[in-house]
């Protein structure tokens, strides 16, 4: 989506419509945003929630199963370094 400029009311308890093509591809359901407030304006930024499952197997220890405590410890330690 190219940015563009939208002139939208604000009613009298301050509220504003979002407009819906920003809503279903950027807020795609959720239920809230971020507002950053600035002096002269307010910017809008989407909350959403992050994939975990994009991490896992992303962290290589060497170390097959933690059979040995100590040992995973170590090699923690050694992979922090």
């Amino acid at each position: 989506m190219e940015g563009r400029v939208e002139v939208r009311k604000v009613d009298s308890q301050g509220r504003i419509m979002l407009p819906s093509d920003w809503r279903s591809e950027e807020v795609q359901g959720e239920k809230e945003v971020y507002v950053l407030k600035r002096k002269g304006y307010l910017k809008i930024i989407p909350k959403k929630r992050g994939d975990l499952t994009a991490l896992f197997d992303s962290i290589e220890l060497g170390v097959e199963a933690i059979d040995d405590w100590d040992e995973f410890e170590k090699t923690l330690a050694e992979e922090e370094r």
